[in-house]
């Protein structure tokens, strides 16, 4: 049981001897599609609890239970770090969810612009996504997804203290930038595709939170930059660092 290697995300306390009660959705994977024995080993966690070992205690095609054995490994919680993006098509925008939670994102919070040309972000969905990107890449937390907001009104109520690394792709260089940031709360903002506008451009710049860098001298697809600029922050004040 000690090389369980399916992991699931699940929304009740864990705890030495609790029960799990899966849904229909994780039942279904876990006996019809993976065809799990009883006394099976699963990895489950909450966000909160850690990452528990369970044994599988009952299991059919829409319904089973696990029980937690033993903790296999602490909460671990991701920076204080938000990842603002405009959404773009379907695929993309998952695209970018999945990778914002491998890549240590503490709260993903979607913000209309005047280039914004996706179609209406299904906030459930994207909800899903990032709970199977945590499920994947071994991650103890899921952070949540924001519903969308203009991007003006995002900015009138920005709290104090928390700065924006912006990826203002007319900048020519990011080194003292980079070398320039503190630790603290951030955030990074992704435009869509198109960019921002002149008006949201002169917003941006008077903000007093935001800090302009570049993400060097070639136009990214936003999904590409999302992950440059979430990189370049770990990489610099993050937990990579």
């Amino acid at each position: 049981m000690t090389d369980a290697k399916i992991r699931l995300f699940v929304d009740c306390p864990l705890g030495a001897g609790q029960g799990v009660a899966l849904s229909e959705g994780q039942a279904n994977y876990l006996f019809a599609v993976m065809r799990l024995p009883l006394g099976a080993g699963v990895l489950v966690f909450n966000g909160t609890d850690g990452e528990w070992l369970a044994t599988v205690a009952e299991g059919g095609k829409r319904t089973g239970r696990l029980v937690c054995l033993d903790p296999a490994r602490p909460q671990v919680m991701p920076p204080d770090l938000w990842l603002l993006f405009a959404p773009v098509k379907k695929e993309r925008t998952q695209f970018i969810v999945e990778k914002a939670v491998e890549l240590g994102a503490a709260r993903l919070c979607p913000v209309q612009t005047r280039f914004t040309n996706a179609e209406r972000l299904r906030v459930d969905k994207a909800r899903a996504h990032a709970i199977e990107a945590a499920e994947q890449c071994g991650a103890t937390f899921v952070p949540p997804v924001e519903e969308v907001q203009p991007l003006d009104r995002l900015l009138s109520g920005w709290p104090e203290g928390r700065r924006i690394l912006w990826a203002d792709e007319s900048l020519i260089t990011t080194r003292q930038t980079l070398a320039a940031l503190t630790p603290g709360p951030w955030a990074v903002l992704i435009g869509p595709e198109g960019g921002f506008s002149v008006e949201e451009r002169d917003r941006l710049r008077a903000h007093p939170a935001v800090v302009p860098v570049s993400l060097g001298p070639r136009i990214l697809r936003a999904e590409t930059a999302a992950i440059a600029a979430l990189t370049l922050w770990q990489s610099t004040l993050g937990d990579w660092t």
